[in-house]
């Protein structure tokens, strides 16, 4: 039998919670601990009272029983109701008191009198007892153990909510940082806390101030590297670019030959990573465009495997359209299927099924550092082969039109990655309002590239 662990709310672990459970626990523990050390003093100091009464009484009335003078009211020989503990330490010879019940009076429904304080000692073997009314000295001490738990509640429900204020003030700051950081992890690195308590250097900060002044400066900090790499990355390709160009040329002029096809390669080679050095620099200053357009999926991906020349098995399921830029996404289908091809194992096969593209291949699978953080630049694995800047780019461009790459390793084997796309919903030009298409325009034709336009309107 499988035993299922309890597990307590996410609200439970915020800073907030536990601070009202601190808060609260503390109250507690001292109004508990101040309303028993008030409780107890007064409580002694009122018996002390009533005792010192008694006895005062008690001696009263032994005067009288040696002078065989009538009793006062109120004592008398072995009274009725005289606890048996006090009558049996009168016996002894010893006085004493002890809070009780009292004698009982006419109309008590219970048959028993009101709390009393009795004092008793010897005469002639036996007890010789007196009382006095302790009722109101009882109300007393009830009325201020009433007073005592009603303060502390108000004290509790005081005290809770100023900490509570409190307490939320910093988890709002703390929040606000937690934020922020989110926003920089994910690429935003314009995003700062901002806290007002760091804008004086010479003001006191709190904690919180400190670590919203340490994430702004990190993240500045942060900003100005990855600029800096970022406009190396863009200036070096820039300055390839002219020599590469030049190189080119000049390996056209050389004889055939293997030496020369060697040469004509590795320049090849060259451009194509200087270009996609200048195409990470782009992606990374975010300044790309986007040019969107509905488009037949299935047609563009077909058309991306053609091109490629490789031997990719295309599989088609259901048919949808997308607004996307085209160029970009042939960019990002045409990088996973060379990376499928380059690192992966065949067979190779792509499927398209609805607005999601899937590349399949039966290699060894994708790195785990990959899995877990995704693609890195120039990244080796332990074979020492690398994934160069393939994936990094259809990561990025992915981002840029919208679509969501997700890498895996398929529990039989191989490496897969699946492009979700925004699909295209049109709705339909004849419905029941009579109401054109979705926006608003006339009917749209389909070009020969599976892109959609607009039919011009009638004359």
């Amino acid at each position: 039998m499988r035993r299922h662990r309890f597990r307590s709310p996410s609200w439970t672990a915020s800073l907030a919670w536990k601070s009202a459970v601190f808060l609260t626990a503390m109250c507690c523990t001292l109004a508990a601990l101040l309303g028993f050390l008030v409780h107890t003093a007064v409580t002694r100091q009122t018996v002390e009272q009533a005792r010192e009464k008694t006895l005062s009484r008690l001696e009263v009335v032994t005067d009288a029983y040696e002078a065989g003078e009538p009793l006062p009211p109120g004592s008398g020989i072995d009274p009725p109701g005289l606890p048996a503990s006090l009558r049996a330490l009168a016996a002894g010879g010893e006085r004493g008191t002890v809070v009780a019940a009292g004698p009982r009076r006419p109309g008590d429904p219970d048959g028993r009198g009101g709390p009393a304080m009795w004092a008793a000692g010897p005469a002639d073997g036996r007890a010789l007892a007196t009382w006095t009314d302790y009722s109101h000295s009882a109300r007393t001490i009830a009325g201020l153990d009433r007073a005592i738990i009603g303060s502390s509640l108000l004290a509790i429900a005081a005290t809770l909510l100023v900490g509570l204020f409190a307490v939320g003030r910093v988890t709002r700051r703390l929040h606000q940082s937690a934020r922020v950081a989110r926003r920089i992890s994910a690429g935003d690195l314009d995003a700062r806390v901002g806290d007002p308590r760091t804008a004086r250097p010479l003001r006191a900060q709190d904690e919180v101030a400190i670590v919203a002044g340490a994430l702004d400066t990190m993240a500045s900090t942060l900003q100005r590297k990855l600029q800096a790499e970022q406009r190396f990355t863009a200036d070096v390709a820039h300055e390839l670019r002219t020599p590469l160009t030049g190189l080119s040329a000049a390996a056209e002029l050389l004889p055939q030959g293997r030496p020369a096809e060697l040469v004509r390669d590795r320049v090849r080679a060259m451009r194509a990573l200087t270009e996609d050095l200048l195409e990470i620099s782009r992606l990374d200053a975010r300044t790309e465009q986007v040019d969107l357009a509905v488009h037949d999926l299935a047609p563009v991906a077909e058309r991306v495997v053609r091109a490629s020349g490789t031997d990719t098995e295309v599989r088609v399921g259901r048919a949808a359209r997308v607004e996307t830029d085209r160029r970009r996404l042939e960019r990002v289908i045409g990088n996973l299927v060379a990376n499928a091809h380059r690192h992966g194992g065949p067979p190779v096969v792509l499927s398209v099924d609805g607005a999601v593209i899937s590349v399949r291949d039966h290699g060894p699978g994708f790195p785990a550092y990959l899995l877990e953080s995704g693609p890195q630049r120039f990244r080796t694995d332990g074979a020492g082969k690398g994934h160069g800047l393939g994936l990094t780019i259809a990561l990025g461009q992915a981002g840029v039109i919208g679509a969501r790459l997700d890498f895996e390793n398929p529990p039989d084997g191989g490496a897969l990655a699946r492009m979700t796309l925004p699909e295209y919903v049109r709705l339909d030009d004849g419905d029941s309002d009579g109401n054109p298409g979705r926006d608003g325009g006339p009917p749209s034709t389909d070009d020969p590239d599976g892109s959609t336009r607009n039919a011009p309107h009638p004359t």
